[in-house]
């Protein structure tokens, strides 16, 4: 590259960084579309639109009814956000909160009335005309379907007219398929339970024998009208005449919350501030920038010129971040920002990898512009095989994980995309361009020296002892706290429910003034952190929620109220609320994490040939779960919905540490000449990794302990298990998994394997 070009390139290169960070500023238009301001948040960090339902005619509904009814909603509900939350209050009682909105009365709209849906015959068992596509004025002069001044959906109940209601239809998902005549088509597929597969194909029968049609109704209206083509016998029906994904995705979305096993009916709405209030995220930016500002001096510090490449990638990794998340809607919450981090992580791995593999060849003698070539190319096996067995996990966790777990892959997958872009392509770009300005020295990117090998196999024994002793002494502790308080780990509201407790303050205090007044003096009622505020917009209406309270319990949180800030007794309110992760979810995230598990060891087998690598790094990452595990367990932090998303990282930061170290034991093997080597090869591998493990983990810990310093007490009860992750992380992959992948090798199976070319 010529200097004249490469001035040009610089040039256009910050003029793309200027503008890009502009956008991510400022925004563009009057709306600011595409600056941080325009992300949408979720409850923790800026509120949103909180509805309660009430089950219609039952005070005393069925408990499983409410779960199945809690469980279809929370499907329902998360196509506005991902964080939403559904959860039951008092007996009869359905509360939805849906982040990143305000507008109470446009999402009671979209959501209808949910169990109102059916299907109904054009005909009666009668042969009379029960709906026609005509509307009629009834004596209140309201316009409805013609249909309904004749019958009413009681009478056609009991005529037959209804052949189907919503609860007969075990799902109904949007789907694309082709025509007879070859062309692509919007479609609903229905999937019938066996209560309505029979009745549904006596329905299409008498349809599909006289051209009938059957009409779908919801909400007071129908919905679609579809023919009847055919005698459907199997449940399995699908719905065409959608122009749009959208309009299919919009009818399958409104049949599966007409399909609960519960009517409801809007008790109130109300649209609710930050839970964590304005300072949460006013200090997440200032330990944001600090910690950023600790990472980009720490890169240039320590490789120069370098360095300064990576920063400058880190920077347009940073602003295109931030616009992809408001391009994608994304809703970001505590757990969104534990993706972003953990990315930021790895993009500042994949740097110090190439870096490191640059100075090594300098060290050999290669020229400057050799050694960069050659490092990015030894570089990119360990870079590859880290992110995509990451990006699996998080795919996994995508499709089948809910909530809180969607929105960490979502943040997960963009950084994963954009921090292998910037490292493989920008920071080669800025490299390379900064070499053809004249930075041609060897002392400005460090030459690498020959480092003594660590002989780590040989404390072995002592490592696995002292991992296996910390584990056991975690689940003591949770035997402890099992017979101390009832359960082996701080559960949150989210996991275990608690006392919701509505109240008007006779003043407008802000969620900060809260959480300073009135929240330290419930926990000296509850005798824990535990306590969630939240305030309805504009109003003096405060909800707190705190664990399970006794009758005794909720009368001094009374009395408190009352004596400290003169809050009238009559509107102080308590309701027993379920937990706001159900069993559903949380059965959904060890599922989804299993099979990311398993999905994450066939890559590393067939990446590796070799199933021990693949073992070996599973190990490692059960290892870190476990310590992590009791490390909750001995601090008694608060296991909340953070809790999953901070094990993810955890899990995520495990397995890219370890390939890294896996990878050069996997060049290395190449040279091997003998059996009696390996142990000397292993030790070997990991010393040449060790200032990648230990630089790595040291620019992710500059973030996270940014958290831990600036952020208010949740923030911090979020980092604090994140640093004690970073730290186990970092333990693992080097004094652990290379152990355990020689261990594996020499007692499992004593022929050579065959390695990766």
């Amino acid at each position: 590259m010529k200097k004249s070009r490469a001035m040009i390139s610089l040039v256009v290169f910050v003029l793309i960084l200027g503008l890009l960070g502009y956008t991510a500023v400022f925004g563009v238009g009057s709306d600011k579309s595409g600056s941080a301001s325009s992300i949408k948040l979720g409850l923790d960090l800026a509120g949103g639109v909180s509805i309660t339902y009430q089950v219609v005619g039952d005070e005393n509904p069925d408990a499983e009814d409410m779960n199945d009814t809690i469980y279809k909603l929370q499907q329902r509900v998360q196509n506005y956000s991902t964080e939403a939350q559904v959860y039951q209050e008092g007996s009869d009682r359905i509360n939805i909160e849906i982040p990143g909105v305000s507008d109470a009365n446009a999402i009671l709209e979209e959501l209808g009335k949910p169990g109102s849906l059916y299907f109904i015959a054009q005909t009666d068992s009668e042969g009379n005309q029960n709906y026609t596509s005509s509307f009629g004025v009834d004596a209140e002069g309201n316009l409805i379907p013609q249909y309904m001044l004749n019958k009413t959906i009681g009478e056609m109940l009991e005529d037959g007219s209804i052949i189907l209601t919503g609860t007969e239809v075990d799902s109904a998902q949007a789907r694309t398929q082709q025509d007879s005549m070859g062309n692509s088509q919007n479609v609903v597929a229905l999937t019938l339970n066996e209560t309505g597969k029979q009745a549904f194909a006596e329905a299409t029968r008498k349809a599909f024998e006289n051209g009938e049609t059957i009409a779908i109704y919801y909400d007071d209206e129908f919905v679609s009208v579809p023919g009847v083509e055919a005698v459907i016998t199997d449940g399995n029906a699908v719905i065409t005449g959608q122009s749009t994904p959208a309009e299919a995705e919009q009818l399958a979305s409104t049949i599966r919350i007409g399909g609960l096993k519960l009517e409801l009916e809007e008790l109130r709405s109300n649209v609710v501030g930050a839970q964590l209030g304005s300072e949460a995220i006013h200090t997440s930016l200032i330990a944001a920038g600090v910690g950023f500002a600790l990472v980009v001096v720490f890169m240039i510090a320590v490789y120069y010129i370098s360095g300064l490449a990576a920063s400058l990638a880190l920077c347009l990794y940073t602003e295109l971040m931030v616009i992809l998340l408001y391009a994608f809607e994304a809703t970001l919450t505590l757990p969104g920002i534990a993706g972003i981090i953990l990315s930021v992580g790895m993009a500042v791995d994949a740097n110090v990898i190439i870096f490191a593999r640059i100075r090594e060849e300098l060290a050999t003698g290669k020229t400057v512009q050799s050694s960069i070539k050659i490092g990015f190319s030894k570089a990119l096996s360990a870079i590859l095989d880290g992110n995509i067995t990451t990006f699996i996990a998080a795919i996994v966790l995508y499709l089948m994980g809910s909530g809180t777990i969607r929105g960490f892959s979502i943040t997960l997958m963009l950084g994963i995309i954009l921090s292998m872009f910037t490292a493989l392509f920008v920071t080669k770009f800025l490299i390379n361009v900064l070499y053809a300005l004249g930075v041609q020295s060897e002392k400005a990117y460090g030459v690498g020296k020959e480092r003594k090998t660590i002989n780590f196999l040989s404390r072995r024994k002592a490592f696995f002892g002292l991992s296996i002793g910390v584990i056991l002494i975690g689940f003591v502790v949770m035997g402890v706290n099992q017979a101390g308080m009832g359960m082996p780990l701080n559960y949150s509201l989210d996991f275990v429910g608690g006392t919701s407790t509505t109240m008007t303050l006779n003043e407008d205090m802000s969620i900060e003034q809260i959480d300073a007044q009135i929240v330290p003096l419930i926990e000296e009622i509850t005798g824990d952190g535990n306590v969630q505020t939240t305030k309805v917009a504009g109003s003096n209406q405060v909800i707190i929620k705190t664990r399970t309270l006794d009758v005794e319990e909720r009368k001094e949180f009374a009395d408190v109220m009352v004596n400290n800030f003169a809050v009238e007794e009559d509107s102080i309110t308590a309701e027993t609320i379920s937990a706001t992760i159900s069993s559903e979810m949380q059965t959904g995230a060890v599922k989804a994490i299993v099979v990311a598990t398993i999905l994450m060891l066939l890559y590393i087998w067939f990446r590796f040939k070799d199933i021990r690598f693949g073992a070996s790094a599973v190990a490692a990452l059960v290892h870190d779960v476990l310590v992590v595990l009791a490390f909750y367990a001995i601090v008694k932090i608060s296991v909340g919905n953070t809790f999953i998303a901070c094990m993810l990282t955890i899990v995520g930061y495990s397995i890219n540490a370890t390939i890294v170290i896996f990878d050069r034991i996997r060049e290395n093997l190449k040279e091997m000449r003998n059996k009696e080597e390996l142990q000397d090869l292993v030790n070997r591998s990991i010393s040449q990794t060790l200032s990648r493990s230990i630089f790595t983990s040291l620019t992710t810990f500059f973030m996270v302990a940014a958290l831990e310093v600036f952020g208010v007490s949740s923030i911090r009860e979020f980092a604090l298990p994140l640093i004690a992750g970073i730290i186990c992380g970092t333990y693992s992959s080097i004094c652990l998994t290379g152990a355990l992948w020689y261990v594996l090798r020499t007692k499992v199976g004593q022929k050579a394997v065959k390695t990766a070319k």
